[in-house]
C-alpha cells in the first residue's frame, strides 16, 4: 500500500482537499496520513481540527508551529518551529509521497522538512501569482522544493516549467476545490440562517480580508477604509477571519467593533465548505481578498469586489471587480457588484479553474508515478529556444 501523506493547515486549504482526500481513502491501494498543523490547532482560529475529527478523517500527526505573535520575528519563528516540527514527524511516519498545496508558510515548512528525506513532494496550486503577499515567493518556493505539480490552468503549468520544471512532471488538474461544487448538497435558505443564527431575508455580501503581508503595517488603515465603505450601504454582511498572517490579528477587533450593535452584519469563526458554499450561492456579492473569489466564485457566477494588491497576477473571470485600498474605490465596486445588470452580465461566464474533475487526476497521478531517483534526482529544464547568457 502506498501511504500518501498530506499536510493540512488552515481551514481554506482544508476545503479544497476535500474531493482528494475522500478520493484517496476510498482506493485500497492507497493508505492516508494527514498531518494537521498550523492554524487548525489555534483556539484562536476556531480549532478546526475539530471539523476534520468530526468528517472521520484519521489523524496521523499534530503539529503544533503557530506562535501567539503575528510579527516578522513570530511569523519566522513559526515557521522554525514547523520545520521542526514535520521533521520529527517524518522521522516517525515516512510517507511514500508527500502532498501540499497553495502558498502558506506552514505549508513552506512542511516541504523544507521532506528535502533531506527525500521524500517526493507533490503540489498543487503552483504556478499562480499573489503580488501583493509573501506567498508568492513561498509558493514559488514550493514549486522547487516538490517533484510533482499540479496546477489550475494552461498559463500556470506554462508558469512552473519557466521555473525550471520538467514538463512531464506536470498535470493541468484544474482546481480540486471546484469538485466540492459537484459533491457538496448545499443548505436551504432557512437551514443557513439556523447554522449562522442569522438573518438571510435579503442576499448578504460575504466578507474575507486577509493581511497583505508586503504591506502587512498599513493593515489598520486598509481595514478601516473597508469598513468605512461597508457603513455606506444598508446590506446584510457575513464576515469571516484572517488567517494567521502577519499583521493579522490587526484585523479581528476591529470587525467585533464593527459588528457591536448591528442586528445586520455578523462574524463568523469557521463556516466550512458547506456552509461557506451555501453563502456564495445565495450571496449577493463577495467583498475583500480571498483566493476563493478568484477561483470558486467564479462557478457560482457571484460578483467579487477584489481589493488590492494580495491576488494580483491571478488569473481571473469577468466577476472580479479590482479596486484600490480608499473609501470611495471600495464603495464604487460594491455598487456595481451589487447592480442587476452586472449579476446579468455573468450569465454565461465559464470558470477558467476548471469544472471539478481535478482529483480524479490528482489521485491518479499520485498513485501510479514511479517512485525512482528520477523523481527525486530534479534536471532544470531551459526553454527551447534560449542560449545560456541570453540578455533578457
Amino acid at each position: 500500500m502506498r501511504i500518501i501523506g498530506v499536510v493540512t493547515v488552515a481551514r481554506s486549504d482544508y476545503g479544497i482537499y476535500q474531493s482528494v482526500l475522500r478520493r484517496i481513502q476510498a482506493d485500497p491501494d492507497l493508505g492516508l496520513h494527514l498531518i494537521v498543523s498550523g492554524m487548525h490547532l489555534s483556539a484562536e482560529f476556531g480549532s478546526t481540527v475539530k471539523t476534520i475529527e468530526a468528517d472521520g478523517y484519521p489523524i496521523g500527526d499534530r503539529i503544533e508551529m503557530l506562535l501567539s505573535s503575528d510579527s516578522p520575528e513570530g511569523i519566522a519563528g513559526s515557521m522554525g518551529l514547523g520545520t521542526m516540527g514535520m521533521a520529527q514527524a517524518y522521522a516517525r511516519h515516512r510517507p511514500d509521497i508527500l502532498v501540499v498545496l497553495g502558498d502558506r508558510f506552514e505549508m513552506h515548512a512542511a516541504a523544507v522538512a521532506a528535502l533531506p528525506f527525500k521524500i517526493p513532494v507533490a503540489h498543487i496550486h503552483g504556478g499562480e501569482l499573489t503580488e501583493g503577499a509573501i506567498d508568492d515567493a513561498l509558493r514559488h518556493s514550493l514549486t522547487k522544493l516538490s517533484h510533482l505539480h499540479f496546477v489550475s490552468t494552461q498559463e500556470y503549468c506554462d508558469r512552473v516549467v519557466q521555473l525550471g520544471e520538467e514538463p512531464w512532471r506536470v498535470v493541468i488538474s484544474g482546481a480540486p476545490g471546484l469538485d466540492n461544487l459537484k459533491e457538496t448538497k448545499l443548505l436551504g435558505k432557512a437551514e443557513l440562517a439556523k447554522r449562522l443564527d442569522f438573518p438571510l431575508d435579503h442576499p448578504p455580501l460575504l466578507v474575507t480580508f486577509h493581511p497583505v503581508t508586503l504591506e502587512y503595517e498599513e493593515t489598520r488603515r486598509q481595514i478601516g477604509e473597508l469598513l468605512a465603505a461597508l457603513s455606506r450601504f444598508d446590506l446584510p454582511i457575513v464576515f469571516t477571519l484572517p488567517n494567521a498572517d502577519t499583521g493579522g490579528r490587526v484585523i479581528s477587533p476591529m470587525l467585533a467593533e464593527f459588528v457591536k450593535g448591528r442586528s445586520s452584519a455578523r462574524i463568523v469563526d469557521n463556516l466550512g465548505t458547506e456552509a461557506y458554499f451555501s453563502l456564495m450561492a445565495i450571496g449577493a456579492a463577495m467583498l475583500g481578498n480571498s483566493s476563493s473569489g478568484i477561483i470558486e466564485a467564479p462557478s457560482f457566477k457571484l460578483p467579487v469586489v477584489n481589493i488590492g494588491t494580495r491576488q494580483q497576477g491571478r488569473v481571473r473571470a469577468a466577476n472580479v471587480i479590482d479596486v484600490g485600498y480608499g473609501m470611495d474605490e471600495i464603495s464604487e465596486g460594491i455598487r456595481r457588484a451589487t447592480q442587476t445588470t452586472f449579476r446579468e452580465s455573468l450569465s454565461t461566464l465559464v470558470n477558467p479553474y476548471g469544472i471539478g474533475q481535478a482529483a480524479e487526476k490528482i489521485v491518479d497521478r499520485l498513485k501510479t508515478a514511479v517512485l525512482d531517483e528520477r523523481l527525486i534526482q530534479k534536471h532544470f529544464y531551459d526553454l527551447p529556444g534560449r542560449t545560456a547568457g541570453e540578455a533578457q
